[in-house]
């Protein structure tokens, strides 16, 4: 039961992240397609996956170097930031205070974006789709192969976590081929909600681990956290909507 109480928040962390950074880099290699077809926006795709996967290879050695506690805090440390940063952002556009994001219109920027820097450098439109699609694999991946190694590292969830990232990434694309358009229609805020909320909840277990706090209930204490950030989380965004509501009239 405890094994399995840290696998699957581990698989469900690493979907629901894939998921969301995965449908923002097919926007971007989408649109890149538009100007020269697939054939220049995959090529630009597979050399950022390479890229991300030699990152892979040669962080995963060197965790292995820091004491077990040590790694820990460092782990528990960034992925409190990193959730509560997304957690953030989920809530304030939950609260209406900031704008949700638009796939469809970051596909029109990113288009007009292309086709700009096209004209500057009077260059083929080969290379420039080829370059955007490399940056938004490798950039949007980065988060990804973060959150991939940090849940599961820890605990040898790196498979566990892999394969919940792969999942992701591959459903996107089975998808966004299928329709061959943005994927404006994924609740995307919905996903940055459980998944700031999940990657905070395993930074505040993984920084206790780090500090040798004995949890109640070892590895199930993160289901506990995942319903105090739920909770929390949901009524910071019911009290900011109402506030802002309040402010409007």
């Amino acid at each position: 039961m405890s094994t399995f109480s840290i696998v699957w928040p581990a698989i469900a962390t690493a979907f629901l992240a894939s998921l969301v950074e995965a449908v923002e880099a097919f926007t971007i290699v989408l649109a890149a397609s538009t100007f020269r077809g697939w054939r220049p926006a995959i090529l630009g795709s597979v050399i950022g996956m390479a890229a991300l996967a030699l990152i892979v290879v040669a962080l995963g050695p060197l965790l292995s170097l820091f004491p077990i506690h040590a790694l820990q805090f460092v782990i528990g440390v960034l992925l409190l930031l990193f959730g509560m940063r997304w957690l953030r952002k989920a809530i304030l556009r939950a609260a209406g205070i900031i704008a949700l994001h638009d796939e469809t219109l970051v596909f029109t920027k990113e288009t007009a974006n292309i086709r700009d820097e096209a004209e500057r450098q009077k260059s083929r439109l080969d290379w420039i789709a080829g370059l955007t699609s490399f940056k938004a694999v490798l950039l949007e991946g980065l988060e990804v192969v973060f959150i991939v190694i940090a849940v599961g590292s820890v605990r040898d969830m790196i498979w566990p976590a892999s394969i919940g990232a792969l999942a992701a990434c591959a459903l996107v694309l089975l998808i966004g081929l299928a329709l061959h358009r943005p994927l404006s229609r994924v609740p995307e805020n919905a996903l940055k909600f459980a998944v700031g909320i999940m990657l905070s909840a395993f930074g505040v277990f993984w920084t206790g681990e780090g500090l040798g706090i004995a949890w109640p209930g070892e590895d199930l204490a993160i289901l506990g956290f995942v319903g105090v950030f739920s909770i929390t989380a949901l009524a910071l965004s019911a009290l900011l909507r109402r506030t802002g509501a309040r402010i409007t009239q």
